[in-house]
């Protein structure tokens, strides 16, 4: 059902406390009335987890966890009032128990799942909580399964709904989520719960709200839907069930935000006096352009999207916060990254309503795993089935009128574990994934895209051209540039994972500016039995673009082997998605691996552990501009610019190409206007645009090449630069000279800005502020007669810091 944010405006209330919590020994209290008179009972958080209320109390420690798994942890609070009332958990981890003056009235063994109770209160109640240890619950006897995933351990984990966060060594710090770390709500029973189905969807320039309200004990023969300013009629069908349709021609239509406006309308239903607040839908339509066995490839309102971003990490993995204000600042950030789409991955936890309607706000698709991955599940065990099944239905419940979420997927790396592991096909690729989960989505929302698992589709799971893929040629499998273009990706749900180095002040903060530091590898993800990390992953193309000796400069000159790697992660970023979006290539969409940091160091987000962004955000946002243009070499065939518009306006613009020498001087150059429409991809030559023959991309070899550098630059019709693209046909130079590169700190209305300019070729130009604040771009190229306007964010008072170039000899002071 879908959600009902208020009853004549009234919404549930949250159960506020005060909340208190104990732990004691594993089994030592059968229930509330066995703990102890004078336990050491620690104030506690709700929504949230024991290891948040603990480290708020000053008795647990992110930088050196203890356990929790290990012990029963009790919550506990009074509910004041009479009557009959409603308690609701969404969310309680894992194994709980829920008691109400003394008796039993709840008992869950999933993490995933929310619950309802109806309750008699009798004006000074009780509610004890009880989260029973998980490591017990591990330890006894289960079933084995056909095979042992790596990823994470014990092997009993298949059995129990739970999230592998803190079970996945290398992946994930080990921090315990046990607790009511979604809201608990309560209502006064009136009538029968009220429930509300709604279905939105878009025929054409038409949108269509179909309704469908039960509210028991109610016979009213007045009953309205309100959307838009439109009204219709909804039809008494039996005492207290109201259906209609009301359809709204030339509704404005929800898109991703890099192709048009997520537009989103109210939704009220009247029925008699009673008034349901019935949230906000988006109109849209989503298909296939392709059979999945070619390549997932996705269209919005008939319009084929290039979906682009990351693999969703929490936002807080200590609390598991699920309000608003926590979520809002990163998705906030992968709008402005450019980001149309974030994948909440098998390893984590279903997310909140507020990530759901944050991402139908910001135009950002949804896809969403369910949380199974690796491992070989019970899914021939009906009480799993059922609990799946019950997961899957609330899921679907609370973001039905959600026009973000766009696919479900039957979990991550299920099929790869089994057929990397050498198991036949009829053993991984038969079962609930294909026969099951269709149609359960299709029952709830047939608007949606149903995928059976990341990855899949091909022969082998992991085929990188059918279906969905985990491409990692460029990044862990150490493959050149070209392999992006090579392997001819259909869509990677996972790829370019790196050890992403943080940006100075995020290393300053946490104590970890020295790569040599003992306690720097715990920030390096890897894969478990590995001989490699993804820090080698990372110097392995340090090596390739700059022909530099990484394990030299790590204990010679960290702070140029630190700068190096940020330049490197942001070279690979940008290149592959310049091959990816380019006109003519297979590759519909690619989501990097992952958003942000679960710990400080150099892990695989894109944004650090204390939320500032890394290189790759940078790469990131310039690579996913929503109006971009790319270069490829294409060989003896030349230099070839290929331009995007995703969005839904016309862009009248002028296209320059120069090709510079090592000093900056242009030795060729041509300029044109050009107009992209709307939704459109288009390619130039540089023997087109310039008009005659130039070795552009240092071929034919007719003598020493006379550039070093290739700029291309769309830019508007007052001349201000759209996108900028780079090609370097004899790799790039990063040996330190002078530049004349300068910086010029200025305060105007929007706040402070900088203003950097550069004589020669400058080199992933890197700005440092020192303290609070971030620049609006970072790591970026810059050529002679290019004047970039860095706005400076977030600052307080007036920024200082540092600029400096990759072939710069010396840093310049703001």
């Amino acid at each position: 059902m879908a959600r009902i944010h208020a009853i004549d405006g009234v919404p549930p209330r949250a159960v506020e406390g005060p909340w208190e919590l104990l732990a004691t020994p594993a089994g030592a209290c059968a229930g509330p009335g066995d703990l102890p008179l004078s336990g050491d009972w620690t104030p506690a958080l709700v929504p949230g987890t024991a290891a948040g209320s603990l480290q708020a109390a000053g008795r647990w420690s992110e930088d050196g966890p203890d356990p929790i798994h290990d012990r029963d942890i009790w919550y506990r609070t009074r509910l004041t009032g009479t009557g009959r009332e409603r308690l609701r958990f969404e969310g309680l981890a894992t194994l709980a128990e829920v008691w109400l003056d003394g008796v039993p009235v709840l008992f869950s063994d999933s993490m995933f799942r929310a619950y309802t109770v109806e309750v008699d209160l009798t004006g000074d109640s009780v509610l004890a909580l009880c989260f029973r240890s998980l490591a017990a619950g591990l330890a006894r006897p289960h079933k084995r399964g056909r095979w042992r995933p790596r990823l994470a351990t014990p092997g009993s984990l298949r059995g129990i709904r739970t999230s592998l966060l803190g079970f996945m060594p290398g992946w994930s710090p080990v921090i315990d989520l046990v607790g009511p770390y979604r809201p608990v709500t309560r209502e006064p029973i009136r009538h029968g719960p009220i429930e509300a189905d709604l279905r939105a969807s878009l025929d054409g320039v038409t949108g269509r709200l179909a309704a469908r309200l039960r509210l028991p004990g109610h016979d009213q023969t007045q009953a309205t839907i309100h959307c838009d300013g439109r009204e219709a009629i909804l039809t008494q069908v039996e005492p207290g069930l109201y259906q209609g349709l009301l359809d709204l021609p030339d509704i404005a239509p929800w898109w991703p935000h890099t192709h048009g406006e997520p537009c989103l309308h109210a939704v009220e239903a009247r029925i008699g006096d009673r008034c349901l607040d019935l949230g906000r839908v988006g109109f849209r339509q989503i298909t296939l352009t392709r059979p999945f066995e070619e390549g997932l490839s996705l269209a919005v309102n008939g319009v084929p999207v290039f979906c682009r971003g990351a693999c969703w990490t929490p936002a807080d993995l200590v609390g598991l916060s699920s309000a608003r204000e926590a979520l809002a600042p990163m998705l906030a950030m992968a709008r402005e990254a450019g980001v149309n789409m974030l994948r909440v991955p098998g390893i984590t936890l279903y997310e909140a309503d507020a990530f759901h309607d944050l991402c139908d706000e910001q135009g950002i698709l949804v896809w969403q795993d369910l949380m199974l991955a690796n491992f070989d599940y019970p899914l021939d065990d009906p009480e799993f089935r059922e609990r799946l099944h019950g997961e899957i239905t609330d899921l679907l419940d609370r973001t039905q009128t959600s026009p973000s979420l766009c696919i479900v997927c039957g979990g991550s790396e299920v099929w790869q574990q089994a057929a990397m592991l050498g198991l036949p096909r009829a053993a991984w690729s038969e079962g609930f994934p294909t026969d099951t989960l269709p149609g359960l989505v299709a029952s709830q929302r047939p608007d949606l895209i149903t995928v059976p698992n990341s990855p899949s589709g091909g022969d082998l799971p992991f085929s990188v051209r059918a279906g969905t893929t985990h491409y990692f040629g460029v990044g862990a499998y150490l493959r050149p540039f070209e392999d992006a273009r090579r392997a001819e990706v259909g869509f990677a749900s996972e790829c370019l994972a790196f050890a992403n180095v943080p940006e100075p002040e995020s290393l300053r903060r946490a104590g970890l500016t020295d790569p040599s530091d003992s306690r720097w590898p715990a920030g390096v993800p890897r894969d478990r039995g590995a001989d490699w990390d993804f820090e080698t992953v990372r110097d392995h193309y340090v090596a390739t673009l700059y022909r530099a000796d990484p394990a030299r400069l790590r204990s010679d000159d960290p702070a140029r082997y630190l700068a190096l790697g940020r330049a490197a992660v942001a070279e690979c970023m940008e290149a592959t998605f310049a091959e990816w979006r380019r006109g003519r290539s297979p590759t519909t969409g690619g989501l990097v691996l992952s958003w942000r940091d679960l710990a400080p160091g150099a892990g695989w987000g894109v944004i650090a552990h204390d939320n500032r962004p890394k290189s790759a955000w940078y790469a990131l946002k310039r690579a996913f501009r929503p109006v971009q243009i790319m270069l490829s070499d294409e060989g003896l065939d030349g230099l070839h610019l290929h331009a995007v518009n995703d969005t839904g306006a016309p862009i009248a613009a002028s296209l320059r190409l120069a090709f510079l020498d090592p000093a900056g001087k242009s030795v060729a150059r041509a300029e044109r206007p050009v107009d992209l429409p709307p939704h459109s991809a288009s390619s130039w030559s540089s023997a087109d645009l310039l008009g005659r023959f130039f070795d552009a991309t240092v071929a034919y070899r007719f003598g020493p090449a006379t550039h070093r550098l290739a700029h291309a630059a769309l830019c508007d019709g007052a001349g201000a630069v759209i996108a900028e693209a780079f090609h370097f046909p004899l790799g790039r130079e990063v040996e330190p000279v002078p530049l004349g590169l300068n910086a010029t700190l200025s305060e105007g209305p929007g706040g402070w800005a900088l203003r950097v300019s550069t004589e020669r070729p400058a080199l992933s130009v890197a700005i440092d502020i020192e303290g609070e604040g971030r620049p609006g771009d970072n790591h970026f190229h810059l050529v002679p007669g290019f004047v970039r306007d860095i706005p400076l964010g977030g600052t307080q008072g007036r920024p200082g810091g540092t600029v400096a170039a990759l072939n710069g000899d010396a840093p310049v002071r703001f």
